[in-house]
């Protein structure tokens, strides 16, 4: 007898001829992508499984990770103890002890009792003026410069870059001259000479930084502006007709936001930084307003007298924010170099 051919029974039973029954795949080549894609993914989850160190690293990379978490922690709590300083149960920064007891309260150490009973945390200053409280205080003035300087740089410094960048020619030119010409003063020695001239304040000494910072933030977006301006989506928005209006908002401001994300801490580091100098060398706010340089530079003589805690305290609170910016700052860094790889 002849033999038959087999019955046409469809695909067979298991997982590739359920879902070729479902899905109406036909194509073997469909199947055998589907099947190397989940043996990929597979991979990928053993070599992760297994601390594989090439994957680990790389899956490391694409996470803020803890010590960014402590940073901004760290910031965020010295931030919110500045700004309601008034309504916390701290002394007066510039309250001075009276009466017999007075000398007794000057320089006290940390972890001390006035004599009224009352616990000192970070000690007394050579007045006998509470340091906790000074330092919040003092804390209020470098945060509120350097966050407030280096936001009216960018507003102001990222304009200028944004449309010297794009448009380019004479408007370029006559921008970024003006940049190089702020960029030759010394920045310490701009920044005294506006105070010098305007007087003493947490205002002024605002202004003096910002004119420092835009000089700066101007040149790195400008840089940023020219390599974003020649990728295919703002060629594409040309070639379509988009006014210049809507490709700088649209299209170059997001983009170059995010490369200059990483160096905005770096930048209000360097402002507090500043800003310490300056009230350093007294001329940043004027006393008895507390300020961070201005309490090294008053607890310095008592130094020699074996009393570190007067100088100390300020110059562990203001190395502490500027580790922290610094720190945030690199991992932004790395965070958003491994997401711009790959795109």
């Amino acid at each position: 007898m002849p033999v038959q051919p087999p019955e046409n029974r469809g695909p067979e039973p298991g997982p590739l001829g359920d879902r070729n029954a479902l899905m109406g795949v036909s194509s073997l080549a469909a199947e055998v992508g589907y099947i190397e894609q989940e043996h990929a993914e597979l991979i990928g989850r053993q070599l992760a499984a297994e601390g594989d160190p090439a994957s680990a690293q790389a899956l490391a990379k694409r996470k803020l990770g803890k010590v960014f978490w402590i940073a901004t922690g760290l910031i965020g709590l010295l931030a919110l103890a500045a700004i309601f300083a008034d309504f916390l149960p701290i002394a007066s920064p510039t309250e001075q002890p009276r009466g017999a007891s007075a000398r007794l309260e000057q320089s006290l150490p940390p972890l001390s009792y006035r004599v009224d009973g009352q616990l000192v945390v970070l000690g007394t200053d050579s007045l006998g003026r509470d340091q906790l409280a000074r330092v919040i205080y003092g804390s209020r003035v470098a945060l509120g410069v350097g966050f407030a300087s280096i936001a009216i740089g960018l507003l102001i410094g990222g304009a200028l870059g944004l449309t010297s960048g794009y448009f380019r020619r004479a408007y370029d030119s006559t921008t970024m001259a003006a940049m190089d010409i702020l960029l030759a003063f010394p920045a310490l020695l701009l920044a005294l000479v506006i105070v010098a001239i305007r007087g003493k304040g947490p205002v002024n000494s605002t202004i003096a930084l910002t004119v420092v910072a835009i000089p700066t933030i101007a040149r790195l977006v400008r840089a940023n502006t020219m390599v974003f301006s020649q990728r295919e989506f703002v060629l594409a928005s040309r070639t379509l007709g988009a006014s210049h209006l809507r490709i700088i908002t649209k299209e170059l401001l997001p983009n170059v936001f995010l490369a200059l994300l990483p160096f905005i801490p770096l930048a209000i580091a360097v402002a507090i930084a500043a800003e310490g100098a300056l009230a350093y060398l007294g001329q940043s706010v004027n006393p008895p307003q507390a300020s961070l340089g201005g309490m090294i530079s008053e607890g310095q003589p008592q130094l020699e007298q074996g009393k570190w805690w007067v100088p100390g305290v300020p110059i562990v609170v203001l190395v502490m924010v500027l580790i922290s910016l610094n720190l945030i700052g690199d991992r932004l860094r790395e965070y958003f170099s491994i997401k711009e790889s790959a795109l």
